[in-house]
């Protein structure tokens, strides 16, 4: 049997809000990427990184243009990104980026939708989905691509982030607050996310992926699934037989052959980001080392995600490594550090300190919360947010 070989390389996606300095959104992504261009277009290749649109017009994307073998190369290119792009659009537009998971402020009846090309694939969604959700109009995620060698390598990988995905969401989790309020949840992008496509039931699943033994099965199982189904709801060609459509959290991008993590909130800066990465490639790499191929039931790792979402890690979950998520992601963080090398070593640090001190969620909830015992509660809400938003720009961790 071939060995499997980690292709250890890190395609980071990012998500930022565009937003004035109350933190009101707005809709101009479209403005932004025109003047880059002099017409407005999806996305625009700059030297480094790409920047985009998605389907809130108050969401920017900022992609490498290829991914990284290390970690300190992410984190420079990126911060450069940020920074570049914060700068122009201060300069242009009086506005500046936002990162975290949801906005805290955004009302449904404010968020517009994308209106210019590839439209179509939104107006076909439109057709079968509300759109109207935070699930949809209120979403930031930190996307994170991890390339795969041969389909046996891949399937393993896939079934391995399976297992996973309840305590990347309990150590990412950074979406406490929306339209202006505690959620009553501690990842409440998650917990819209769960439910955002609850029409059709097979193009989300239970966010956490079935395992699969081949891509052939994965194919037939879920792509086939949930494309028979949406045709069956008349659904424009345009979204049908797509690796993009499944909306769990990880999906095979054949593209470029990769497999893409969906389960993350977008975190306070790129250094976060980077610390996620270092966390799961390090975890993967001890995992195939030591050989694991225990997976739990499938719906216990999906009770395992929702009690994640209500509680975050100090949710009750069903694992070998412990009853609580924090004693879960100890473990894990453990098995990244045994098998990290000397770039990750640097970052996993600030793992540990999420694990044992919160997600950005728990932190941010208990900022909001005490700075509102002297002021009203939006504006608490601004004070902490602008602080995140700093913290973007000096690419420093909220502790």
């Amino acid at each position: 049997m071939t060995p499997y070989k980690m292709l250890e390389v890190l395609g980071p996606e990012h998500e930022y809000s565009i937003v004035n300095d109350e933190l009101k959104p707005l809709p101009i992504v479209d403005k932004i990427l025109k003047g880059f261009r002099g017409r407005i277009v999806n996305s625009v290749e700059l030297p480094n990184f790409t920047v985009g649109k998605e389907l809130q017009l108050h969401v920017m994307e900022i992609k490498p243009n290829a991914p990284f073998a290390s970690p300190e190369a992410f984190e420079e290119t990126m911060c450069k990104a940020v920074t570049d792009i914060k700068e122009h659009i201060e300069r242009k537009y009086d506005a500046h980026l936002l990162g975290m998971g949801m906005h805290p402020l955004l009302t449904l009846d404010e968020a517009r939708i994308w209106p210019h090309r590839h439209r179509q694939i939104y107006e076909a969604y439109s057709k079968i989905f509300d759109l109207k959700r935070h699930g949809w109009l209120n979403i930031q995620s930190f996307q994170l691509n991890l390339p795969y060698s041969n389909e046996k390598d891949g399937v393993l990988q896939h079934n391995l982030l399976s297992n996973l995905c309840p305590f990347l969401a309990a150590i990412a989790s950074a979406s406490p607050i929306y339209e202006g309020k505690l959620g009553s949840h501690v990842d409440n992008r998650l917990h819209f996310y769960m439910e955002n496509q609850q029409e059709i039931r097979s193009v989300s699943g239970d966010v956490v992926p079935e395992y699969v033994s081949s891509l052939a099965e994965y194919r037939k199982q879920i792509i086939d699934r949930y494309s028979f189904d949406l045709a069956k709801a008349r659904a424009n060609k345009c979204i049908l037989n797509k690796d993009w459509v499944n909306s769990r959290g990880v999906i095979f991008r054949f593209d470029r052959k990769a497999l893409e993590i969906r389960v993350m909130d977008e975190q306070e800066c790129v250094k976060s980001d980077v610390a996620l990465s270092c966390f799961i490639r390090a975890v993967l790499r001890g995992f195939v080392k030591n050989g694991e191929t225990k997976f739990l039931p499938h719906e216990t790792i999906v009770k395992n995600l929702k009690s994640v979402i209500k509680y975050g890690l100090k949710a009750n979950v069903n694992h070998p490594a412990g009853r609580t998520a924090r004693k879960v992601c100890h473990h894990l963080l453990k098995v990244a550090f045994e098998h990290a090398d000397a770039e990750e070593k640097k970052y996993l640090p600030l793992v540990a300190r999420r694990i044992e001190a919160g997600s950005l969620s728990e932190i941010v909830r208990q900022r909001v919360q005490k700075k509102a015992q002297k002021t009203c509660f939006r504006e608490a809400v601004v004070s902490v947010y602008l602080d995140l938003m700093k913290n973007l720009n000096d690419n420093r961790p909220y502790l």
